[in-house]
C-alpha cells in the first residue's frame, strides 16, 4: 500500500507547485504552451469561479508544447505582434521554461491580461 501513496503524494505536491502564488493580486505571470516552431498552442487552465479573482490554479498543455511561464503585460503595455520572427525568438527564449525578461525588437514578450 505504501508504494502507491508516495507517487500520489508527489503528484499532488507537483500540482500545487505549478499554481500561481496566492499573494499576487492581480497575477503577474501565466502559462503558455510553446510548440517546436515557436507558435503558441492552447493551454488549458483551471481558474476560480470569480470575476474578481483572475488567478489560475493550474495550467496544462493538452495539445502538446513546452509549458512556459510568461509575464502578463503591465498597464499600457501590449504584447508584440505575432510573426515568424517572434516565433523564432520565442522558441529560443523558451528553452529555459520562462519568457520572463526576454524581449523582441525592444519590447518585452508578454501576454495580455485575461478578461474574467
Amino acid at each position: 500500500m505504501r508504494p502507491v501513496l508516495l507517487p500520489a503524494l508527489l503528484a499532488g505536491l507537483a500540482g500545487a507547485a505549478a499554481a500561481q502564488p496566492v499573494n499576487e493580486r492581480p497575477p503577474t505571470w501565466t502559462i503558455q504552451c510553446i510548440d517546436v516552431s515557436g507558435n503558441t498552442a492552447p493551454a488549458s487552465c483551471t481558474v476560480p469561479a470569480s470575476r474578481v479573482d483572475q488567478s489560475e490554479l493550474i495550467c496544462t498543455c493538452p495539445a502538446g508544447g513546452l509549458r512556459t511561464r510568461v509575464p502578463i503585460c503591465a498597464a499600457g503595455q501590449r504584447p508584440p505582434p505575432e510573426s515568424a520572427a517572434l516565433n523564432r525568438t520565442r522558441k529560443a527564449a523558451a528553452r529555459d521554461g520562462s519568457l520572463e525578461g526576454d524581449t523582441f525588437e525592444g519590447r518585452p514578450i508578454c501576454v495580455a491580461p485575461r478578461n474574467p
